[in-house]
């Protein structure tokens, strides 16, 4: 193989890493429980937080920490299930194309 093909190589791989990236960062996951919705997106970051009025009524009645332990178990959980949708789009799109064992003639 000569290097003009290992540059073409490398430029595909680029340009395979771009597209995979743009389509992981169109992921977007909700996850709720007790009141409380978060929204996290496929570069693990979070886009949305919903609290219901029941949920921010206990918060303010004098009870905080139970508010944000369910807050903390809201976010964790978004950010657990974005990641496993994360993953599960990254090996359809490897699959998709031959991913990027295809570029190495596997």
């Amino acid at each position: 193989m000569g290097i003009f093909d290992q540059v073409k190589q490398a430029m595909q791989m680029r340009s395979e890493a771009k597209r995979m990236q743009s389509e992981i960062e169109k992921i977007q996951v909700e996850y709720a429980n007790g009141g409380i919705s978060v929204t996290a997106r496929g570069d693990f970051t979070i886009s949305a937080i919903k609290i219901s009025p029941e949920a921010w009524a206990e918060a303010s009645s004098g009870k905080p920490e139970r508010f944000e332990t369910m807050l903390f178990n809201v976010v964790n959980g978004a950010l657990k299930q974005v990641k496993k949708t994360t993953q599960e789009q990254m090996m359809a799109l490897m699959k998709e194309n031959g991913g990027m064992a295809g570029l190495f003639g596997r």
